[in-house]
């Protein structure tokens, strides 16, 4: 077989292959809408990501809000949740989500539905016609949620002065202690150190992420 025959039958046969394998592209979510609103945080676009996973709406809230460990409910397109979460939590949550009860992990692709075989749950592809038992990890304990991180960015109002002129608060179950800041001050501040319940921090623009 010369060259020319060789590229004509590699034509030929990529002709044939089926659209979903010619146009495979990596799955992508949504970018992910969340704000913060005093004690509660808003996931406004969370609709549009259960659309694109093609999954019950109300099967990923109860998913989100066990590992989360806080209460939420389903307002029009978005979700409240009833604490100050970071939106990086929230993300981890989604991403954890899609790898558990949508991606196939033989092709990758999205195009999945879940069956039921006695007690177990079967994730099948549509695309490659794997099939999977459903394995979920054990939810977050909730106090790990509510748990400051050195890097920290917080929210705080100042509402004492200790015996070293540095400003105090209270956040969650830590004393937080702010050198340079003044009784009613309300300001981010970053954590720097955490010894026990007590937290260290410093001013900073940086938005809030906790």
């Amino acid at each position: 077989m010369d060259e020319n025959d060789y590229l004509a039958m590699l034509d030929k046969a990529k002709s044939q292959l089926p659209e979903t394998i010619e146009q495979h592209e990596r799955f992508e979510l949504p970018d992910l809408d969340i704000i913060q609103e005093g004690k509660i945080t808003i996931f406004r676009n969370f609709i549009d990501v259960t659309d694109k996973l093609r999954r019950d709406a109300q099967h990923l809230l109860q998913y989100m809000l066990k590992e989360l460990g806080t209460p939420g409910n389903i307002e029009g397109r978005r979700v409240v949740f009833k604490a100050k979460i970071n939106p990086m939590h929230i993300d981890e949550k989604v991403r954890d989500y899609t790898e558990t009860y949508v991606i196939c992990s033989e092709c990758g692709r999205p195009d999945t539905h879940i069956d039921k075989e006695d007690r177990t749950f079967i994730l099948v592809c549509e695309a490659c016609g794997a099939r999977r038992p459903i394995m979920v990890r054990k939810a977050a304990r909730s106090e790990d949620i509510n748990t400051l991180h050195i890097g920290d960015v917080i929210e705080v109002t100042i509402n004492d002065v200790g015996k070293k002129g540095d400003g105090v608060t209270k956040y969650m179950d830590y004393l937080v202690i702010v050198p340079g800041t003044t009784r009613g001050t309300r300001t981010n501040v970053k954590i720097t150190n955490i010894s026990a319940k007590t937290a260290f921090g410093q001013v900073t623009t940086e938005p809030v992420n906790h």
